[in-house]
């Protein structure tokens, strides 16, 4: 199971926000389109953050397939890593 168990609020929250916009992190890294060291820079990424707050308030709300909003610190990295229209990874 990958996980970050020194940082596992920061983990849910990445994940979390990669679910909402589509991306399942730990099948892309068991499917080799992510790294481990990628992914561990987006939990490291989500653990800096100072928008816990405003990140939880959005994510309680947000709806499926939505794109990370534009204060979190992953967004741009999620939106690239998120799936296509048709199904496909990411090249």
């Amino acid at each position: 199971m990958i996980g970050y168990t020194e940082a596992p609020h920061a983990w849910a929250r990445a994940q979390r926000m990669a679910q909402t916009a589509g991306l399942n992190l730990a099948g892309a890294v068991v499917d080799g389109w992510l790294a481990r060291r990628e992914l561990g820079a987006i939990v490291a990424c989500c653990r800096a953050c100072r928008a816990d707050a405003a990140c939880g308030d959005w994510l309680d709300h947000a709806a499926p397939a939505s794109p990370a909003p534009a204060f979190c610190a992953n967004a741009a990295v999620i939106a690239g890593l998120a799936p296509q229209a048709d199904g496909a990874a990411p090249a």
